[in-house]
């Protein structure tokens, strides 16, 4: 598989990404930033989700490290991510 680096970003693709959500705990919100992020990244495993609450427990940051091949595949995450009313922030 040949890498593609594209001239909008300085990432050489394929590349290991951690896309990170954050959002109101109790709102089982890392099954829906998996849910999200697998509708663009399908071969996301289980054990690349990563979840942990904020200090005092009131919001939660889920990170979900995928195998990016494109600015657009990321934009696309990260368009649906912050398009859905439970995610306040996506980084």
């Amino acid at each position: 598989m040949s890498e593609v680096i594209s001239e909008e970003t300085l990432f050489e693709f394929p590349c290991q990404f951690p896309v990170k959500a954050m959002g109101k705990a109790g709102l089982e919100l890392d099954i829906l930033v998996v849910e999200i992020v697998r509708r663009h990244a399908p071969d996301t495993k289980d054990e690349a989700v990563t979840s942990r609450p904020s200090k005092d427990g009131n919001f939660m940051a889920v990170t979900v490290i995928i195998e990016a091949s494109s600015k657009q595949q990321l934009d696309a995450i990260y368009q649906d991510l912050t398009d859905h009313p439970h995610v306040l922030m996506a980084l």
